[in-house]
């Protein structure tokens, strides 16, 4: 039985939004999408989704969909959890990439389970799914002096933090597939920085 792993990608949908921090588990998800060589189109569930492999050619490279959902992000619970409705995906074969204001810009941290920390997109997916899915999460650090949480995760990465933008996206993409094909324990030792 090759059962499907879900992987979404959390962001806000419109251009308006493609450049800030709270859109880098949409970044992270194009560049899966190029690296199995397919478009998303758009899902029934309110989402862009993309079915594939990911992993090396010639492997036995699990099947996923990769999902972006279509709603804001604090209600990314409703769409994410239609796909995974869906395509039967339980919750421990669900990766949610997302930004984490609580660790340095582009440190990745995987772990399963846990709190929202105050992220809305998180808290919209627990509500829908509990608790028990990867997370694969991407540090944008915290907001400068006083400025508000919500004003900063929905500006543009800076000018300094997007000459090193490619590089920590392919990096998170890499510790995606490392968790779907060797499992939390080795891509934790390789990625948890």
């Amino acid at each position: 039985m090759d059962e499907p792993w879900l992987i979404a990608g959390l962001g806000n949908p419109g251009p308006q939004y493609a450049g800030n921090r709270h859109n880098v588990g949409f970044l992270v998800a194009d560049l899966l999408a190029e690296r199995i060589g397919g478009t998303f189109r758009t899902h029934k569930a309110r989402a862009s989704v993309l079915e594939g492999r990911l992993g090396a050619p010639g492997t036995d490279a699990p099947r996923v969909v990769l999902a972006k959902p279509l709603s804001y992000m604090n209600l990314s619970g409703g769409p994410v959890s239609a796909l995974a409705g869906f395509y039967k995906v339980p919750p421990e074969r669900l990766v949610v990439v997302h930004d984490e204001l609580d660790i340095g810009y582009g440190v990745l941290r995987l772990k399963r389970g846990g709190g929202d920390n105050g992220h809305n997109g998180l808290k919209s997916l627990t509500a829908a799914l509990g608790r028990d899915y990867y997370r694969v999460r991407f540090g944008v650090g915290r907001p400068p002096g006083r400025m508000d949480v919500a004003t900063y995760v929905l500006r543009d990465f800076s000018a300094a933090e997007r000459k090193e933008l490619d590089y920590f996206v392919d990096r998170a993409a890499d510790a995606v597939e490392a968790l779907v094909t060797q499992g939390l324990e080795r891509a934790q030792s390789a990625f948890n920085g």
